[in-house]
């Protein structure tokens, strides 16, 4: 495999990729080597590889591939995820993926087809999250699942596995799948309560919450 060499800019997002790699961990969204994060810098994906506990990474163990697939970056072995990776790079403009196991988030992964508007937070991932259909990890119908469940979504969840949020940068996938796994135990708190039913939103309502959100924030 010839390597090409690194650079300053690749440098900076390897460590922020570590550093969010180990608040998956830090935060309980994954345990031991479970989930990944990648980032895309120009037509390079930078992505954890496989089974390396995250606080054993170093900056000499970046590990990056093309959009392809083939590793230009690194001696580590990808994550056995890589294609799902890929395959949100290759039709949305994601420059950083997060993946992990989270507990109420997979929960509900088994229980409906798609996560009930149980909060206005569902408008920040673009809409009613859906779940993916069960394929084996580290497979292309896995990836194909996820796609579809991600149309018009900025995450999901898949069946009997875990979540996937995709953003601009490392803070806003990381924060949209923290948002996630919070709904989802929202939903699991509310809808175990006996003898009673969570009221849900509409999806007018959710649009309307939508287009408050799009104002949120500070502005410069």
């Amino acid at each position: 495999m010839a390597e090409q060499g690194r650079n300053a800019e690749q440098e900076r997002v390897w460590a922020e990729l570590v550093a969010t790699a180990r608040r998956t961990v830090a935060d309980g969204l994954v345990v031991g080597t479970s989930g990944n994060v990648s980032a895309r810098v120009g037509d390079l994906v930078l992505v954890t590889p496989s089974g390396v506990p995250y606080d054993r990474l170093t900056p000499q163990d970046i590990t990056g591939v093309d959009l392809t697939g083939r590793q230009v970056l690194g001696t580590l072995v990808p994550t056995s995820e890589l294609p799902l990776h890929l395959a949100v790079y290759r039709t949305t403009d994601a420059r950083a993926i997060v993946h992990t196991h989270a507990v109420h988030a997979t929960a509900v992964s088994t229980l409906v087809p798609e996560l009930p508007l149980v909060h206005y937070m569902a408008a920040a991932l673009g809409g009613p999250v859906r779940v993916a259909p069960y394929a084996t990890y580290g497979t292309d119908e896995l990836a194909e699942n996820m796609l579809r469940a991600l149309a018009g979504r900025f995450g999901c969840l898949l069946q009997n596995h875990g979540t996937v949020t995709y953003g601009a940068g490392l803070d806003q996938a990381y924060d949209r799948t923290a948002q996630l796994e919070w709904m989802c135990r929202l939903w699991l708190t509310a809808s175990g309560v006996p003898g009673l039913t969570p009221t849900l939103l509409t999806e007018a309502q959710l649009a309307e919450a939508g287009e408050r959100l799009k104002g949120y924030g500070q502005r410069r």
